[in-house]
């Protein structure tokens, strides 16, 4: 089964996937960990979106729909757990698109609706114990 969750920054998507991976043994695909593994790995792909992420904004959807098809590619079918794409109406296009080139569906769809001060304080604590700049 292929499931998404979304919500805003610090809502606890990336906590919730690994609950659910570990249950239902998904792989996760958590495009700010795409995207963060590509700066560290200092592709050229990671030097374009640095500036973007450190300065808190989203990176641009066809660098992240390249990335996010590379890993549909070498996943397995009907396995996966979205967490935090798609962000915008393109990235959901894009993501029907993939979904049915690579013949595969969305079953579940989770939207985490958390109160702004709650993600407030769950960004400040990230960027204190994860040392994130996004």
């Amino acid at each position: 089964m292929n499931i998404i969750i979304f919500g805003p920054p610090g809502a606890g998507k990336g906590t919730q996937a690994k609950i659910l991976v570990e249950k239902l043994n998904l792989i996760q695909i958590s495009t700010g960990d795409l995207l963060r593994n590509e700066i560290k790995n200092d592709t050229d792909i990671g030097k374009k979106i640095i500036n973007s992420m450190d300065d808190g904004k989203f990176v641009e959807d066809e660098i992240v729909n390249k990335i996010l098809e590379k890993t549909i590619i070498n996943s397995k079918k009907n396995n996966l757990i979205f967490d935090g794409y798609p962000r915008t109406t393109n990235q959901a296009k894009n993501l029907k698109s993939l979904l049915s080139k690579y013949n595969q569906k969305i079953e579940y769809i989770f939207f985490l609706n958390v109160n702004k001060d709650s993600i407030i304080k769950r960004i400040e604590k990230r960027k204190i114990l994860e040392k994130r700049n996004d």
